[in-house]
């Protein structure tokens, strides 16, 4: 092979694996992009509606309590609950490393509320997201729940409602407020209180 045609060569090759990288960039871009317009609108929309009960994703709690994040969910859910989207809250999550778990939790919590015992399940033995969705598919095919509305924060919705859709269940999406920062200007204390 001459000189001349070992340079074409490479030259073709070196064509090829930058058409191929810019590619593979350009493909990963358009994903990430889709990616993130399905989390903004998962994030934006409230899709709530009549169902058959509200899944309430655990976050933190301290002690017993629901963190201000968790509280937030759970006062929305609570508030789908009294505008009678669903007549049972299914409450989720495991130990945090405490003696307490999310899903008793946040039961109590909504126990507190006057939500009455029969129309709340806690699930506790979940640890992630993941988990969570297993066992409220669990939850759900055991008690003949065909669909459900799922409370979490706005930015996590579009990835629980993909998940829950490869387990073969009908979920709507129903992010929870914002919970003001403490300290942050024209904000008390990010709590949230009921009369």
């Amino acid at each position: 092979m001459s000189r001349w045609a070992k340079l074409k060569s490479r030259e073709y090759a070196l064509r090829l694996a930058l058409g191929t990288f810019l590619a593979l960039a350009v493909g990963a871009a358009g994903w990430c992009r889709w990616v993130y317009v399905q989390i903004e609108a998962y994030a934006s929309q409230d899709q709530a509606a009549p169902a058959d009960a509200i899944g309430v994703f655990g976050a933190a709690e301290y002690d017993g309590r629901p963190s201000p994040v968790y509280r937030a969910r759970l006062d929305h859910a609570y508030d789908l609950y009294d505008r009678n989207i669903a007549p049972l809250i299914i409450t989720l999550g495991g130990n945090g490393g405490d003696e307490y778990n999310e899903g008793t939790v946040g039961r109590e919590y909504l126990l507190g509320m006057g939500v009455p015992q029969q129309d709340i399940i806690a699930e506790t033995s979940s640890r992630n997201t993941a988990e969570s969705v297993r066992r409220i598919a669990v939850i759900a095919r055991v008690n003949g729940l065909h669909r459900l509305v799922i409370v979490s924060d706005g930015t996590h919705l579009f990835r629980i409602h993909e998940m829950c859709a490869a387990e073969g269940f009908d979920v709507l999406t129903s992010p929870r407020a914002r919970v003001p920062i403490e300290g942050v200007r024209g904000s008390s204390n990010g709590l949230r209180t009921r009369s």
